[in-house]
């Protein structure tokens, strides 16, 4: 099997077509170097060079046909070492990423991947929209990297989660329902309206804040209508199906001619995490939760300072 420094020694010979210049340039002694070039041919079964005590060394026949391949060889072996070295790194590589809708209109989805790309931009990236318990399983089954989702008392074992973001639920409603004059609502002012309910099908999360609401105000929320997410629950409620209990981030969204409105006493806010198996062992996968991480760090110690601001 060759050597990568009999392949470095050759291809400098080659190059200078003199061992002791060679040698120098690589910083080893001539008689290291001329061992190294002699194993080489040992190992080939064929002579390479052509040397002569008062001739300048000269490339054999054979020599000039293996100077081609070895020079591809060692640009090649640079290459892997460099790819190596990047992946070692989280530099390169692949991240799967999953995400619900409140992570894409919080602005948490893009946050994430902008700062990411600014200090991994050689990680290729597969950005998937998932509701939070496909995402739980997919995480387990190894199918995605990372999630951003919804909490969940417990998740499975070997996943873990981390909170990065918060945001007020509101209601959405279109400009022309009777209650948008208000400024504010109760939630009794809420008891004979027609609830769209986005990720009907979730039996945690967003159903939690529903029963919440509906206890505030002494009466149980049926959903009239349900539908899969916060964009086709936002363009029903413009158009005067119902109302929409919403995060407030779903404005940068919304369609012209919804309003949203705050519910007095009404504290839910809609809280997502960052989910990862805890024996992850990619790179890049890590540098991503770092990247996460520390924006979560920048927003909280922002809105510590803000909450201070305001109370002086």
């Amino acid at each position: 099997m060759l050597e990568s420094r009999q392949l470095r020694c050759f291809l400098a010979v080659a190059e200078d077509l003199h061992f002791g210049r060679a040698a120098d340039r690589l910083g080893v002694a001539q008689s290291a170097l001329s061992a190294q070039v002699q194993r080489l041919e040992a190992e080939l079964g064929v002579r390479l060079l052509n040397r002569r005590k008062r001739a300048a060394v000269t490339l054999t026949d054979a020599g000039q046909l293996f100077l081609a391949e070895a020079g591809a060889a060692w640009a090649q072996l640079q290459r892997a070492e460099h790819v190596g070295r990047l992946a070692a790194r989280g530099d390169a590589g692949e991240v799967r990423l999953g995400y619900v809708a409140s992570a894409l209109t919080s602005g948490l989805l893009t946050d994430t991947l902008k700062a990411f790309r600014q200090a991994h931009a050689g990680v290729r990236m597969r950005i998937v929209p998932m509701e939070t318990p496909r995402q739980i399983e997919s995480l387990a089954d190894g199918l995605l990297d990372v999630g951003l989702m919804r909490p969940r008392p417990q998740y499975p074992e070997g996943v873990a989660a981390e909170l990065l973001r918060s945001e007020p639920l509101e209601i959405a409603m279109a400009a022309e329902h009777p209650l948008a004059a208000r400024p504010s609502l109760r939630a009794q002012d809420l008891k004979n309206e027609t609830f769209i309910v986005p990720q009907f099908n979730e039996t945690a999360g967003f159903g939690d804040n529903l029963r919440r609401l509906g206890a505030l105000g002494g009466y149980a929320i049926e959903p009239a209508c349900a539908v899969n997410d916060f964009v086709t629950a936002a363009s029903m409620a413009c158009a005067g199906y119902g109302i929409v209990l919403a995060p407030r981030s779903l404005k940068n969204f919304a369609p012209g001619g919804l309003v949203f409105r705050r519910v007095e006493g009404f504290d839910d806010e809609v809280r997502l995490v960052m989910a990862y198996r805890l024996r992850e062992p990619a790179p890049a996968v890590q540098a991503l939760l770092r990247v996460a991480r520390g924006l979560a760090a920048d927003s909280e110690h922002s809105r510590e300072n803000n909450s201070t601001s305001r109370s002086i």
